[in-house]
């Protein structure tokens, strides 16, 4: 019975592998052939396990109306021999302190060399002692001369191609699930082009069902022949059968701009598009070739351009694009972002069936989120409005700062102050950055307890509105 067992595992084994280019997928599953799935998966887990990590990160919060400060854990993997580590953009957002403890039982700090709040990804880099020796063991086959990095080699893995993958090809979680240091689980490539909306425009997913817990976000998702093809990131917390990796794809490029930048350094156009087949929205345009513009963004580089609604772009830079559905638009989108800032690219298109070109130049996207500002006493916490994090407040203003978190209970919550409101005027005094307002708060807490009251002017839901914030009681004490 067992040797029926390992047959047919063996057998879908070979299938699953053979997402791989033509030639190597050949030999590779040659290979596989005659090799027991179990010495398959071990070999495989071998060459990258001893390169996870298990991160340690001590970020500050805004969210709950004051400045807190919480350790979370989460995953990463060593990328190079000089000790870069691929983790999760959410697992080091707004880290004052990041510790990494490595398979062969050292510890070590890392500094954030660069992150990405679009793709959720970053890179962090070890801070490897001169003198740090090794303890326990670590497995020769994924330990290269470290050249660059002092003290003993660094084990790391390498990436795979994630566009070779298949539906069905077996791959391997790896991480720290739970805050339980690290370990790995098996399954299968569920869905090779996964498009999730909502979490990011510029790359699709791999779903798997291979076992995704909180504390595996920044591990690695590796494919049978050992090589990195995701980083996890996403997991369904019932059922424990749907994850989801960043593949390698995305990953390349984001690498490449985080070394080179300390940051994505995303171009952006303020292109919206649209699908030729929108099946969700049930709107469908003529035509096999080319992606739709379904918006301009205000004062971007597209409506200067002189884009419009209903535009059928059909090349970006002499290079051909088509999105008949919408797995199709994050490359697309990824192809704008990555347009060199400042030099003008001809789009061409098709306005009312009659071709047209036209010329536009991308800027840099710059941050896609506001700084934030802690308010003791006042019991409220602030934050800049940022066009691509707070869409609907940048419409009302365009520079600015709003009420990020409400502590409860406390002075503003007592004031009737609310997440979302725009903050105007304190005591009849213009402010629309966060400076103005630290200046402020700070005259307003030496000045107690001579007075202890300010008059807030707010935009809510795009009317004024004037609030009397009493700030004599120390709920802090309470």
């Amino acid at each position: 019975m067992r040797t029926l067992v390992c047959g047919c595992l063996v057998a879908w084994l070979a299938v699953g592998a053979a997402g791989c280019k033509a030639g190597r997928a050949e030999v590779r599953d040659e290979r596989l052939a005659h090799l027991d799935f179990r010495q398959v998966v071990a070999d495989a887990k071998d060459k990258v396990f001893p390169a996870v990590v298990y991160v340690k990160c001590l970020q500050e919060s805004h969210e709950l109306g004051r400045k807190i400060s919480q350790e979370i854990s989460a995953s990463g993997v060593i990328i190079s021999p000089t000790g870069e580590v691929l983790t999760n953009w959410h697992v080091v957002e707004r880290a004052v302190e990041v510790r990494c403890l490595l398979y062969d039982g050292r510890a070590m700090e890392a500094a954030v060399v660069g992150s990405d709040k679009d793709t959720d990804l970053a890179l962090i880099q070890l801070k490897v002692p001169a003198d740090s020796p090794p303890r326990g063991r670590q497995t020769s086959r994924s330990v290269e001369p470290a050249g660059e990095a002092a003290g003993p080699p660094l084990p790391y893995a390498v990436l795979g191609d994630s566009d070779a993958l298949r539906e069905g090809d077996f791959v391997m979680a790896m991480g720290a699930p739970w805050g339980l240091s690290r370990s790995v689980s098996i399954g299968i490539v569920s869905c090779r082009r996964r498009f999730l909306p909502e979490h990011s425009q510029y790359s699709l997913w791999l779903q798997t069902d291979a076992s995704i817990s909180p504390g595996n976000s920044g591990g690695p998702l590796v494919n049978t022949a050992g090589e990195i093809v995701g980083i996890n990131t996403r997991g369904v917390m019932m059922g424990g059968d749907m994850g989801f990796a960043v593949p390698s794809a995305t990953i390349r490029h984001l690498v490449v701009q985080i070394r080179r930048y300390g940051k994505a350094n995303w171009s952006w156009t303020g292109l919206q598009l649209q699908p030729l087949k929108d099946f969700d929205k049930n709107i469908y345009f003529e035509g096999r070739e080319g992606v739709i513009v379904a918006e301009t963004d205000p004062e971007s580089p597209a409506r200067h351009a002189g884009l419009q609604a209903r535009d059928r772009i059909l090349r970006i830079g002499g290079r051909p694009v088509t999105a008949m559905t919408d797995e199709d638009l994050p490359a697309i989108r990824l192809a704008l972002a990555l347009l060199p800032k400042g030099q003008p690219v001809t789009i061409d298109l098709l306005r009312n069936g009659q071709p047209l070109a036209v010329e536009l130049e991308p800027r840099e996207k710059g941050k896609v989120e506001g700084e934030q500002l802690d308010c003791p006493r006042w019991d409220f916490t602030l934050r800049e409005i940022n066009r691509f994090d707070n869409p609907d407040l940048f419409f009302y203003r365009e520079k600015g700062v709003f009420v990020f978190g409400v502590k409860e209970p406390g002075n503003a919550a007592e004031a009737g102050l609310q997440t979302g409101d725009i903050l105007i005027r304190i005591d009849a005094k213009d402010v629309t950055t966060l400076d103005e307002v630290r200046d402020l708060h700070k005259a307003a807490l030496e000045n107690l307890p001579a007075k202890h009251r300010a008059i807030l002017t707010v935009l809510r839901a795009g009317l004024m509105r004037q609030i009397v914030l009493d700030f004599a009681r120390d709920y802090s004490k309470e």
